[in-house]
């Protein structure tokens, strides 16, 4: 009886991936060379490699299971959401299985095709980077996994996305710094790769721009997520003696840390500086001061990401919708001076 041939037989043959073979093979040649796909498509036909048509078929049917891919968890705000998906989603009978992608672009990759040999029905995802991975996000919809992004979105994929207007909540909460007599605002933004930290920067300077504030390219820091990066930021910047009046930050992590840097430094929260963020969580109750921020929806983005995917998952469609959601301004302690 002959051999079946695999993908993996031909990748031992050419001594290439199995994933690279199996992107050949489906036809993806946006992701293999034209010389590639000739060489691993010639080697199939010589070895008498022939497709499963009852693997195919296993992949029309139902797993049970959703992927997650998260970007980082070093904020709060992705374990909350994972929860209140989780909580969802097990109600409709799916099991739930997460990665996270280390703010790699190429990690993010692998995780991606973890999933699909997983047989994933549906995926939630955040992005690495708004760029780096468009051609893998638009293969797995062409394959038929449904995709919905959330939080940090991207453009150019037909694909639902369920993310908070972080341009203009972002300008509002400069805004209110600005009417609350701060001039110098100092800025720890988020990664340029990500949608998110260009838009709430944008938010920033246009807020300043109302109000007729020079944009200071000096008081917009290095890009800070964690609390030590917060921290180190900040310390860097506190050591070149530019006045400042305000600190806000792209994300509550990276400003805690700002915050614990500077009362170490001696700077007294909110009567020399005041601090604020945005994508607050519980988090921001449970320092001292605490923290005035823009806290996200995260059970309705949780909640409108599911019913996104589960639509697309019953329907076998190609329904799409761009929902933005608005965040809500709490004010604490770290912005409210006391009154004498």
């Amino acid at each position: 009886m002959s051999k079946y041939i695999t993908i993996k037989d031909i990748a031992n043959e050419l001594g290439i991936s199995k994933s690279t073979v199996s992107r050949a093979l489906s036809g993806d040649s946006s992701n293999v060379k034209a010389e590639t796909m000739k060489l691993i498509t010639d080697t199939a036909r010589r070895m008498g490699y022939h497709r499963n048509e009852m693997a195919v078929s296993l992949r029309k049917q139902s797993s049970h299971n959703i992927g997650i891919i998260i970007p980082e968890i070093v904020t709060s705000f992705y374990m909350t959401f994972i929860s209140h998906v989780q909580t969802i989603l097990h109600k409709h009978g799916y099991n739930v299985l997460i990665a996270t992608s280390n703010e790699s672009y190429i990690q993010e990759r692998d995780n991606i095709e973890m999933m699909e040999r997983c047989m994933v029905d549906g995926l939630l995802i955040s992005v690495c980077d708004k760029e780096r991975n468009i051609d893998q996000y638009r293969r797995i919809e062409s394959v038929g996994i449904p995709v919905v992004f959330f939080d940090r979105t991207v453009e150019g994929v037909e694909a639902s996305q369920v993310r908070l207007d972080d341009y203009i909540m972002s300008f509002f909460m400069v805004e209110q710094l600005i009417r609350s007599g701060c001039k110098q605002i100092v800025h720890i933004p988020g990664p340029s790769r990500i949608r998110n930290g260009y838009e709430r920067l944008r938010g920033y300077r246009d807020a300043l721009e109302k109000f007729h504030i020079a944009y200071n390219p000096d008081l917009v820091l290095p890009p800070a997520l964690s609390a030590e990066e917060g921290g180190q930021v900040v310390a860097d910047f506190i050591d070149k003696n530019i006045p400042f009046d305000a600190v806000f930050g792209f994300t509550e992590t990276a400003l805690i840390g700002a915050k614990n840097l500077m009362q170490k430094r001696g700077l007294r929260i909110p009567d020399d500086v005041r601090v604020c963020c945005m994508a607050g969580t519980t988090l921001c109750t449970l320092v001292h001061p605490t923290i005035t921020a823009v806290e996200q929806p995260v059970e309705q983005m949780a909640e409108e990401a599911c019913r996104l995917l589960m639509h697309n998952i019953a329907n076998s469609g190609k329904h799409v919708e761009d929902v933005v959601l608005r965040g809500e301004i709490v004010e604490r302690e770290s912005t409210v001076k006391p009154i004498s």
